[in-house]
């Protein structure tokens, strides 16, 4: 009798852990203090309009948008340093409030970098796109693709061994513009070599330096986007 009763606890408690895996809560934080600080600028500045938004991580946030695009759109920055797509949900209804003609959205590495599920991060993609759709109806939506990585120089070892993550991810990104009807923009098209970000572009096998962001803002005007 107490072997059984050992044995009913057992299974419990590895139902409970089993519970706490499939907690998307555990791996997917995203309210720390350097989001909190952004989150509260952005509050300050949102009754600002933009013609184009861009919307993402440190990647887009270290972009000087406006300056490199020039005078013919008034573009709005609205990237957070670490945010995750759980993060970029929270505040994608606010970041639309203004009502912009386009936005560019590049989400994802960071949950990569956390080892989140694609299927979440692709989740949170779907969920982004009807609240955009929701608030700000007019409002057209670039899905870019997430840089690969270059392992050769990368100084991040948490990212090692996650290119293929960041292949199924795009490959996910791009089933959802078909999908929604939305235009896929292949920025490593851009930056890289297949599936390796170009070494003269990056400075640390992650972020990139102003040339790319030089390059990036070229392609996009090249392809109409801009």
């Amino acid at each position: 009798m107490k072997k059984s009763v050992i044995m009913v606890l057992g299974l419990l408690c590895s139902l409970h852990l089993l519970g706490q895996t499939n907690d998307k809560s555990q791996d997917s934080t995203y309210n720390n203090w350097y989001y909190a600080s952004r989150e509260k600028l952005y509050q300050e500045l949102k009754h600002l309009r933009y013609d184009v938004v861009f919307f993402g991580n440190s990647i887009t946030e270290r972009g000087s948008w406006q300056e490199l695009i020039g005078r013919k759109y008034k573009v709005g920055n609205r990237g957070i340093g670490g945010d995750n797509t759980f993060g970029m949900k929270a505040r994608i209804a606010d970041v639309v409030k203004s009502k912009p003609k386009k936005i560019f959205l590049m989400m994802g590495i960071n949950d990569v970098g956390r080892g989140l599920p694609t299927a979440w991060s692709l989740q949170n993609y779907e969920e982004i796109i009807h609240i955009i759709r929701k608030e700000s109806p007019k409002t057209k939506i670039y899905l870019q693709s997430v840089l690969p990585l270059n392992e050769h120089v990368l100084k991040y070892d948490y990212l090692l061994g996650k290119e293929e993550r960041v292949r199924s991810l795009n490959k996910g990104i791009e089933t959802l513009t078909r999908k929604y009807n939305i235009t896929y923009v292949n920025v490593k098209e851009a930056l890289a070599d297949g599936y390796v970000l170009k070494e003269e572009y990056t400075i640390d096998g992650i972020h990139i330096n102003t040339d790319a962001y030089i390059r990036w803002v070229e392609y996009l005007k090249a392809h109409k986007y801009l």
